[in-house]
């Protein structure tokens, strides 16, 4: 696999245009960096630190005048002074479970914490473990790995990996197929100041194998307290291998979480990712899918649910460079009272990607006429001989549908929650973990 560390495209950027950015550089975002970075580490790990935190110290936190980030302003997260998350103790009750994934892997302020996790007993061929557990066998393995994504290098992934202390690992050998789930938990915990948390995750499935991964990102029982998650997950799907990976984000309502995804396909991988966004004052999903071998299969689905003055933001990238590859993408949103979702896709074919097949749709729900949502998917084709299909929309329950209901005697409010169940369902109804399903009806229901 030919793989590059991207803090190395500072040493081919213009070095005229670096100039002229640290004349003008983000104090409040060096600041965040030194507090981050502080912990020092040896060898190849110290090394990618100081790349990328030299790639933070030329760069800015976005604004609004970027097009990408036209919708979502960071301007009150630039009013945290944030510390850095501690060791927090929990109990076992204190953290989420799902009864089908019994190997958990549970963090805390992006802190290890082996006494809450379930790792002993693995199959034969697999690995799930922190960082610093690792065998020596793996650290080489895994080394090879870590912050080498093809995927768009911006401040925020590499603010993570400049404060890399600990990260998620799960390694999945050649030929091996794991029937039951991985929950990977990472939670922000104490009220006592704004902290930053950055939690890492790295996947690699091995050729031909197969795993299914929740990830999971939570504050501890929905508690008060301001936070900033900035969280990297990087995930390798090898030849012939398949990855069913679920995101979930359910943090409290005063959290900002941003949140990168990169996903890595090798010829005849296949790939899904059900992401399900609920939490958070301010959150975004940063998607991007690499296609490095022909006849992948990709599939993204997305439920996002909020209220009150939050917004959510998804935004992806899937870029298909060889031929033969297939691609299907819905996301939903469901938005009441001040809600303001974004969804940006974009989904780029340069000559080379030949004979693929895309789809991409976005569907939205509004329950109030403050609610809002800003919606762009974007299909950049230069191939001649694709099939692709793209379309957004946005609707609000239908009178008439809701007068049928209460004529087969249901109550205004039993046929507005039947109706919004529906319009969930179809995402839901794809997770393939029932107490996920149980639980996020449960969240509909609430509306």
């Amino acid at each position: 696999m030919n793989m590059q560390v991207f803090p190395n495209m500072i040493a081919n950027s213009d070095t005229a245009a670096l100039s002229s950015t640290l004349l003008n550089r983000d104090t409040y975002l060096v600041n965040l960096l030194n507090k981050v970075s502080a912990s020092k580490r040896q060898g190849w790990l110290q090394e990618l630190k100081d790349l990328s935190a030299n790639y933070v110290r030329h760069s800015v936190i976005p604004n609004t005048r970027e097009e990408e980030w036209q919708f979502t302003d960071l301007s009150a997260l630039r009013k945290l002074e944030l510390s850095v998350g501690k060791k927090y103790d929990l109990s076992e009750d204190d953290v989420p479970y799902f009864p089908e994934a019994k190997i958990r892997l549970v963090f805390i302020n992006s802190i290890y914490t082996p006494e809450l996790s379930t790792t002993a007993k693995l199959p034969s061929g697999v690995l799930v473990s922190n960082l610093a557990s690792l065998p020596l066998g793996h650290i080489e393995r895994v080394q090879q790995y870590i912050a080498r994504s093809k995927g768009d290098w911006e401040v925020f992934t590499a603010l993570n990996t400049a404060g890399i202390n600990d990260v998620g690992v799960v390694w999945i050998s050649e030929n091996v197929v794991l029937e039951e789930p991985i929950h990977i938990v990472f939670i922000t915990a104490g009220e006592e100041a704004a902290a930053i948390s950055q939690p890492r995750c790295l996947v690699v499935g091995e050729t031909s194998s197969q795993a299914t991964l929740v990830e999971e990102h939570t504050n501890y029982k929905n508690t008060k307290g301001v936070y900033f998650s900035n969280s990297v997950t990087e995930i390798f799907v090898n030849e012939n291998a398949q990855i069913n990976h679920t995101r979930i984000e359910a943090d409290n309502m005063e959290a900002f979480h941003i949140g990168k995804t990169t996903v890595t396909q090798e010829k005849h991988s296949s790939y899904s990712c059900h992401s399900i966004s609920l939490g958070g004052k301010l959150s975004r999903h940063n998607l991007e899918i690499l296609q490095a071998g022909e006849d992948t299969e990709t599939t993204l689905n997305g439920l996002t649910i909020i209220g009150g003055q939050q917004l959510a933001d998804t935004h992806s990238v899937i870029l298909l460079n060889h031929p033969h590859g297939k691609s299907r993408q819905l996301h939903k949103y469901i938005l009441v009272d001040k809600a303001h979702g974004i969804f940006s896709s974009k989904v780029v074919m340069p000559k080379s990607a030949q004979l693929n097949d895309v789809e991409q749709l976005n569907h939205n729900l509004l329950l109030s006429p403050k609610a809002r949502v800003d919606t762009k998917p974007q299909l950049l084709i230069s191939a001649d001989n694709v099939k692709c299909s793209h379309g957004a929309t946005t609707s609000q329950l239908e009178d008439n549908e809701i007068f049928y209901l209460k004529s087969r005697s249901l109550n205004e409010d039993s046929a507005r929650k039947l109706l919004i169940q529906a319009f969930a369902a179809e995402i839901i109804n794809r997770i393939s973990l029932p107490s996920l399903q149980e639980r996020l009806v449960k969240t509909v229901n609430q509306f």
